[in-house]
């Protein structure tokens, strides 16, 4: 296909384009916005992704980002150590600790267990998991996957893991979005509603 750009600004266009979520029309209004720029701000800009991309790494306890040798989280002597939530995704971390309902610790695994992708349990960060448990006083795992099938397979090769170990492993309670109708649920949706009833 002919392209009518100069070339540094197509391969800017290319670049916007290959990020998650962003099609040709939003990675064109991106690249000419960037474009627009003062010189400055430019720079900053291509400064800030090398920095995350050079000083961002794992947190050597839990895997969630970091710049240092333990995140902010880990650090914290003001959470409550005996439990640790268990995610999929460092994004995960973040909307918990949006909530404000949180004050444990947390696990990435940064993924789930996918056989079909060629992902198993040495894949993500499991092991990383259970080491901790056994040098910890955990009291309680908050299994909080996404309830996908792989996010339901991955909860439960992890409970089955940590049952011999005396720990109290939860599930979150998924069910009916507040705002939601009844009849656009699915059945999944409704057992789970069903199961993680609460006394009002």
């Amino acid at each position: 296909m002919a392209t009518y750009n100069a070339a540094p600004l197509q391969k800017l266009i290319e670049y916007f384009e290959r990020l998650p979520g962003i099609g040709s029309k939003t990675a064109q209004r991106l690249a000419y916005y960037v474009l627009n720029l003062p010189v400055s701000e430019a720079k900053a800009f291509a400064n800030a992704i090398i920095d995350a991309k050079e000083k961002i790494h794992y947190c050597k306890v839990c895997c969630n980002f970091t710049d240092d040798e333990l995140c902010p989280i880990c650090k914290s002597t003001a959470r409550d150590s005996s439990v640790i939530c268990v995610v999929e995704d460092p994004r995960d971390v973040a909307a918990f600790e949006r909530t404000q309902e949180y004050n444990g610790l947390y696990h990435v695994l940064h993924g789930t267990i996918s056989p079909l992708n060629g992902v198993g349990p040495n894949e993500i960060y499991i092991k990383e998991l259970l080491e901790r448990i056994k040098d910890d006083n955990i009291k309680e795992v908050i299994m909080s996957t996404n309830p996908t099938v792989e996010g339901e397979a991955t909860a439960i090769y992890i409970s089955r893991l940590l049952k011999p170990m005396c720990i109290k492993v939860t599930r979150l309670a998924y069910g009916i979005p507040v705002g939601g109708d009844l009849e656009y649920a699915d059945e999944v949706t409704l057992a789970r509603a069903l199961e993680g009833r609460s006394e009002i």
